[in-house]
């Protein structure tokens, strides 16, 4: 049998209006200490973000946001101080709480033998 490891994740949220506290789902972040894995993938759905706004978003802000989770997560942005940390705290960086239009889920917990699996089956449960 396979061993399972303990990973940690939390879904990446769009709040298009923050005061209204309505979100969309677009992105997950999935760390395993015991593999050092640590990597963020996102999906923007421009029909889901309409649904809750009738207001224009910058969407290539958006996503150059978004992008910036994902570098950092692989420690790809040399340019940005959080991407020199270690997977851990990235991932903790990655995941504070914040007030903004780009916002983190709480960390859940999971076990699976193979942490990029649960990454992959994650965000097609969760996001797309």
């Amino acid at each position: 049998m396979q061993e399972l490891h303990l990973y940690e994740y939390a879904i990446i949220r769009l709040v298009p209006r923050v005061e209204r506290e309505e979100f969309i789902n677009v992105g997950v972040i999935v760390y395993c200490k015991a593999t050092g894995f640590l990597d963020c993938k996102y999906y923007v759905n421009l029909d889901r973000i309409h649904c809750l706004t009738a207001k224009e978003l910058n969407i290539a802000e958006i996503t150059a946001h978004l992008d910036s989770y994902v570098a950092i997560a692989r420690g790809e942005a040399s340019d940005h101080p959080v991407s020199r940390l270690d997977p851990a705290s990235r991932f903790r960086w990655l995941t504070a709480v914040r007030s903004t239009i780009i916002q983190s889920s709480r960390i859940h917990p999971g076990r699976h033998p193979k942490p990029q699996k649960a990454f992959e089956d994650l965000f097609e449960k969760m996001v797309l």
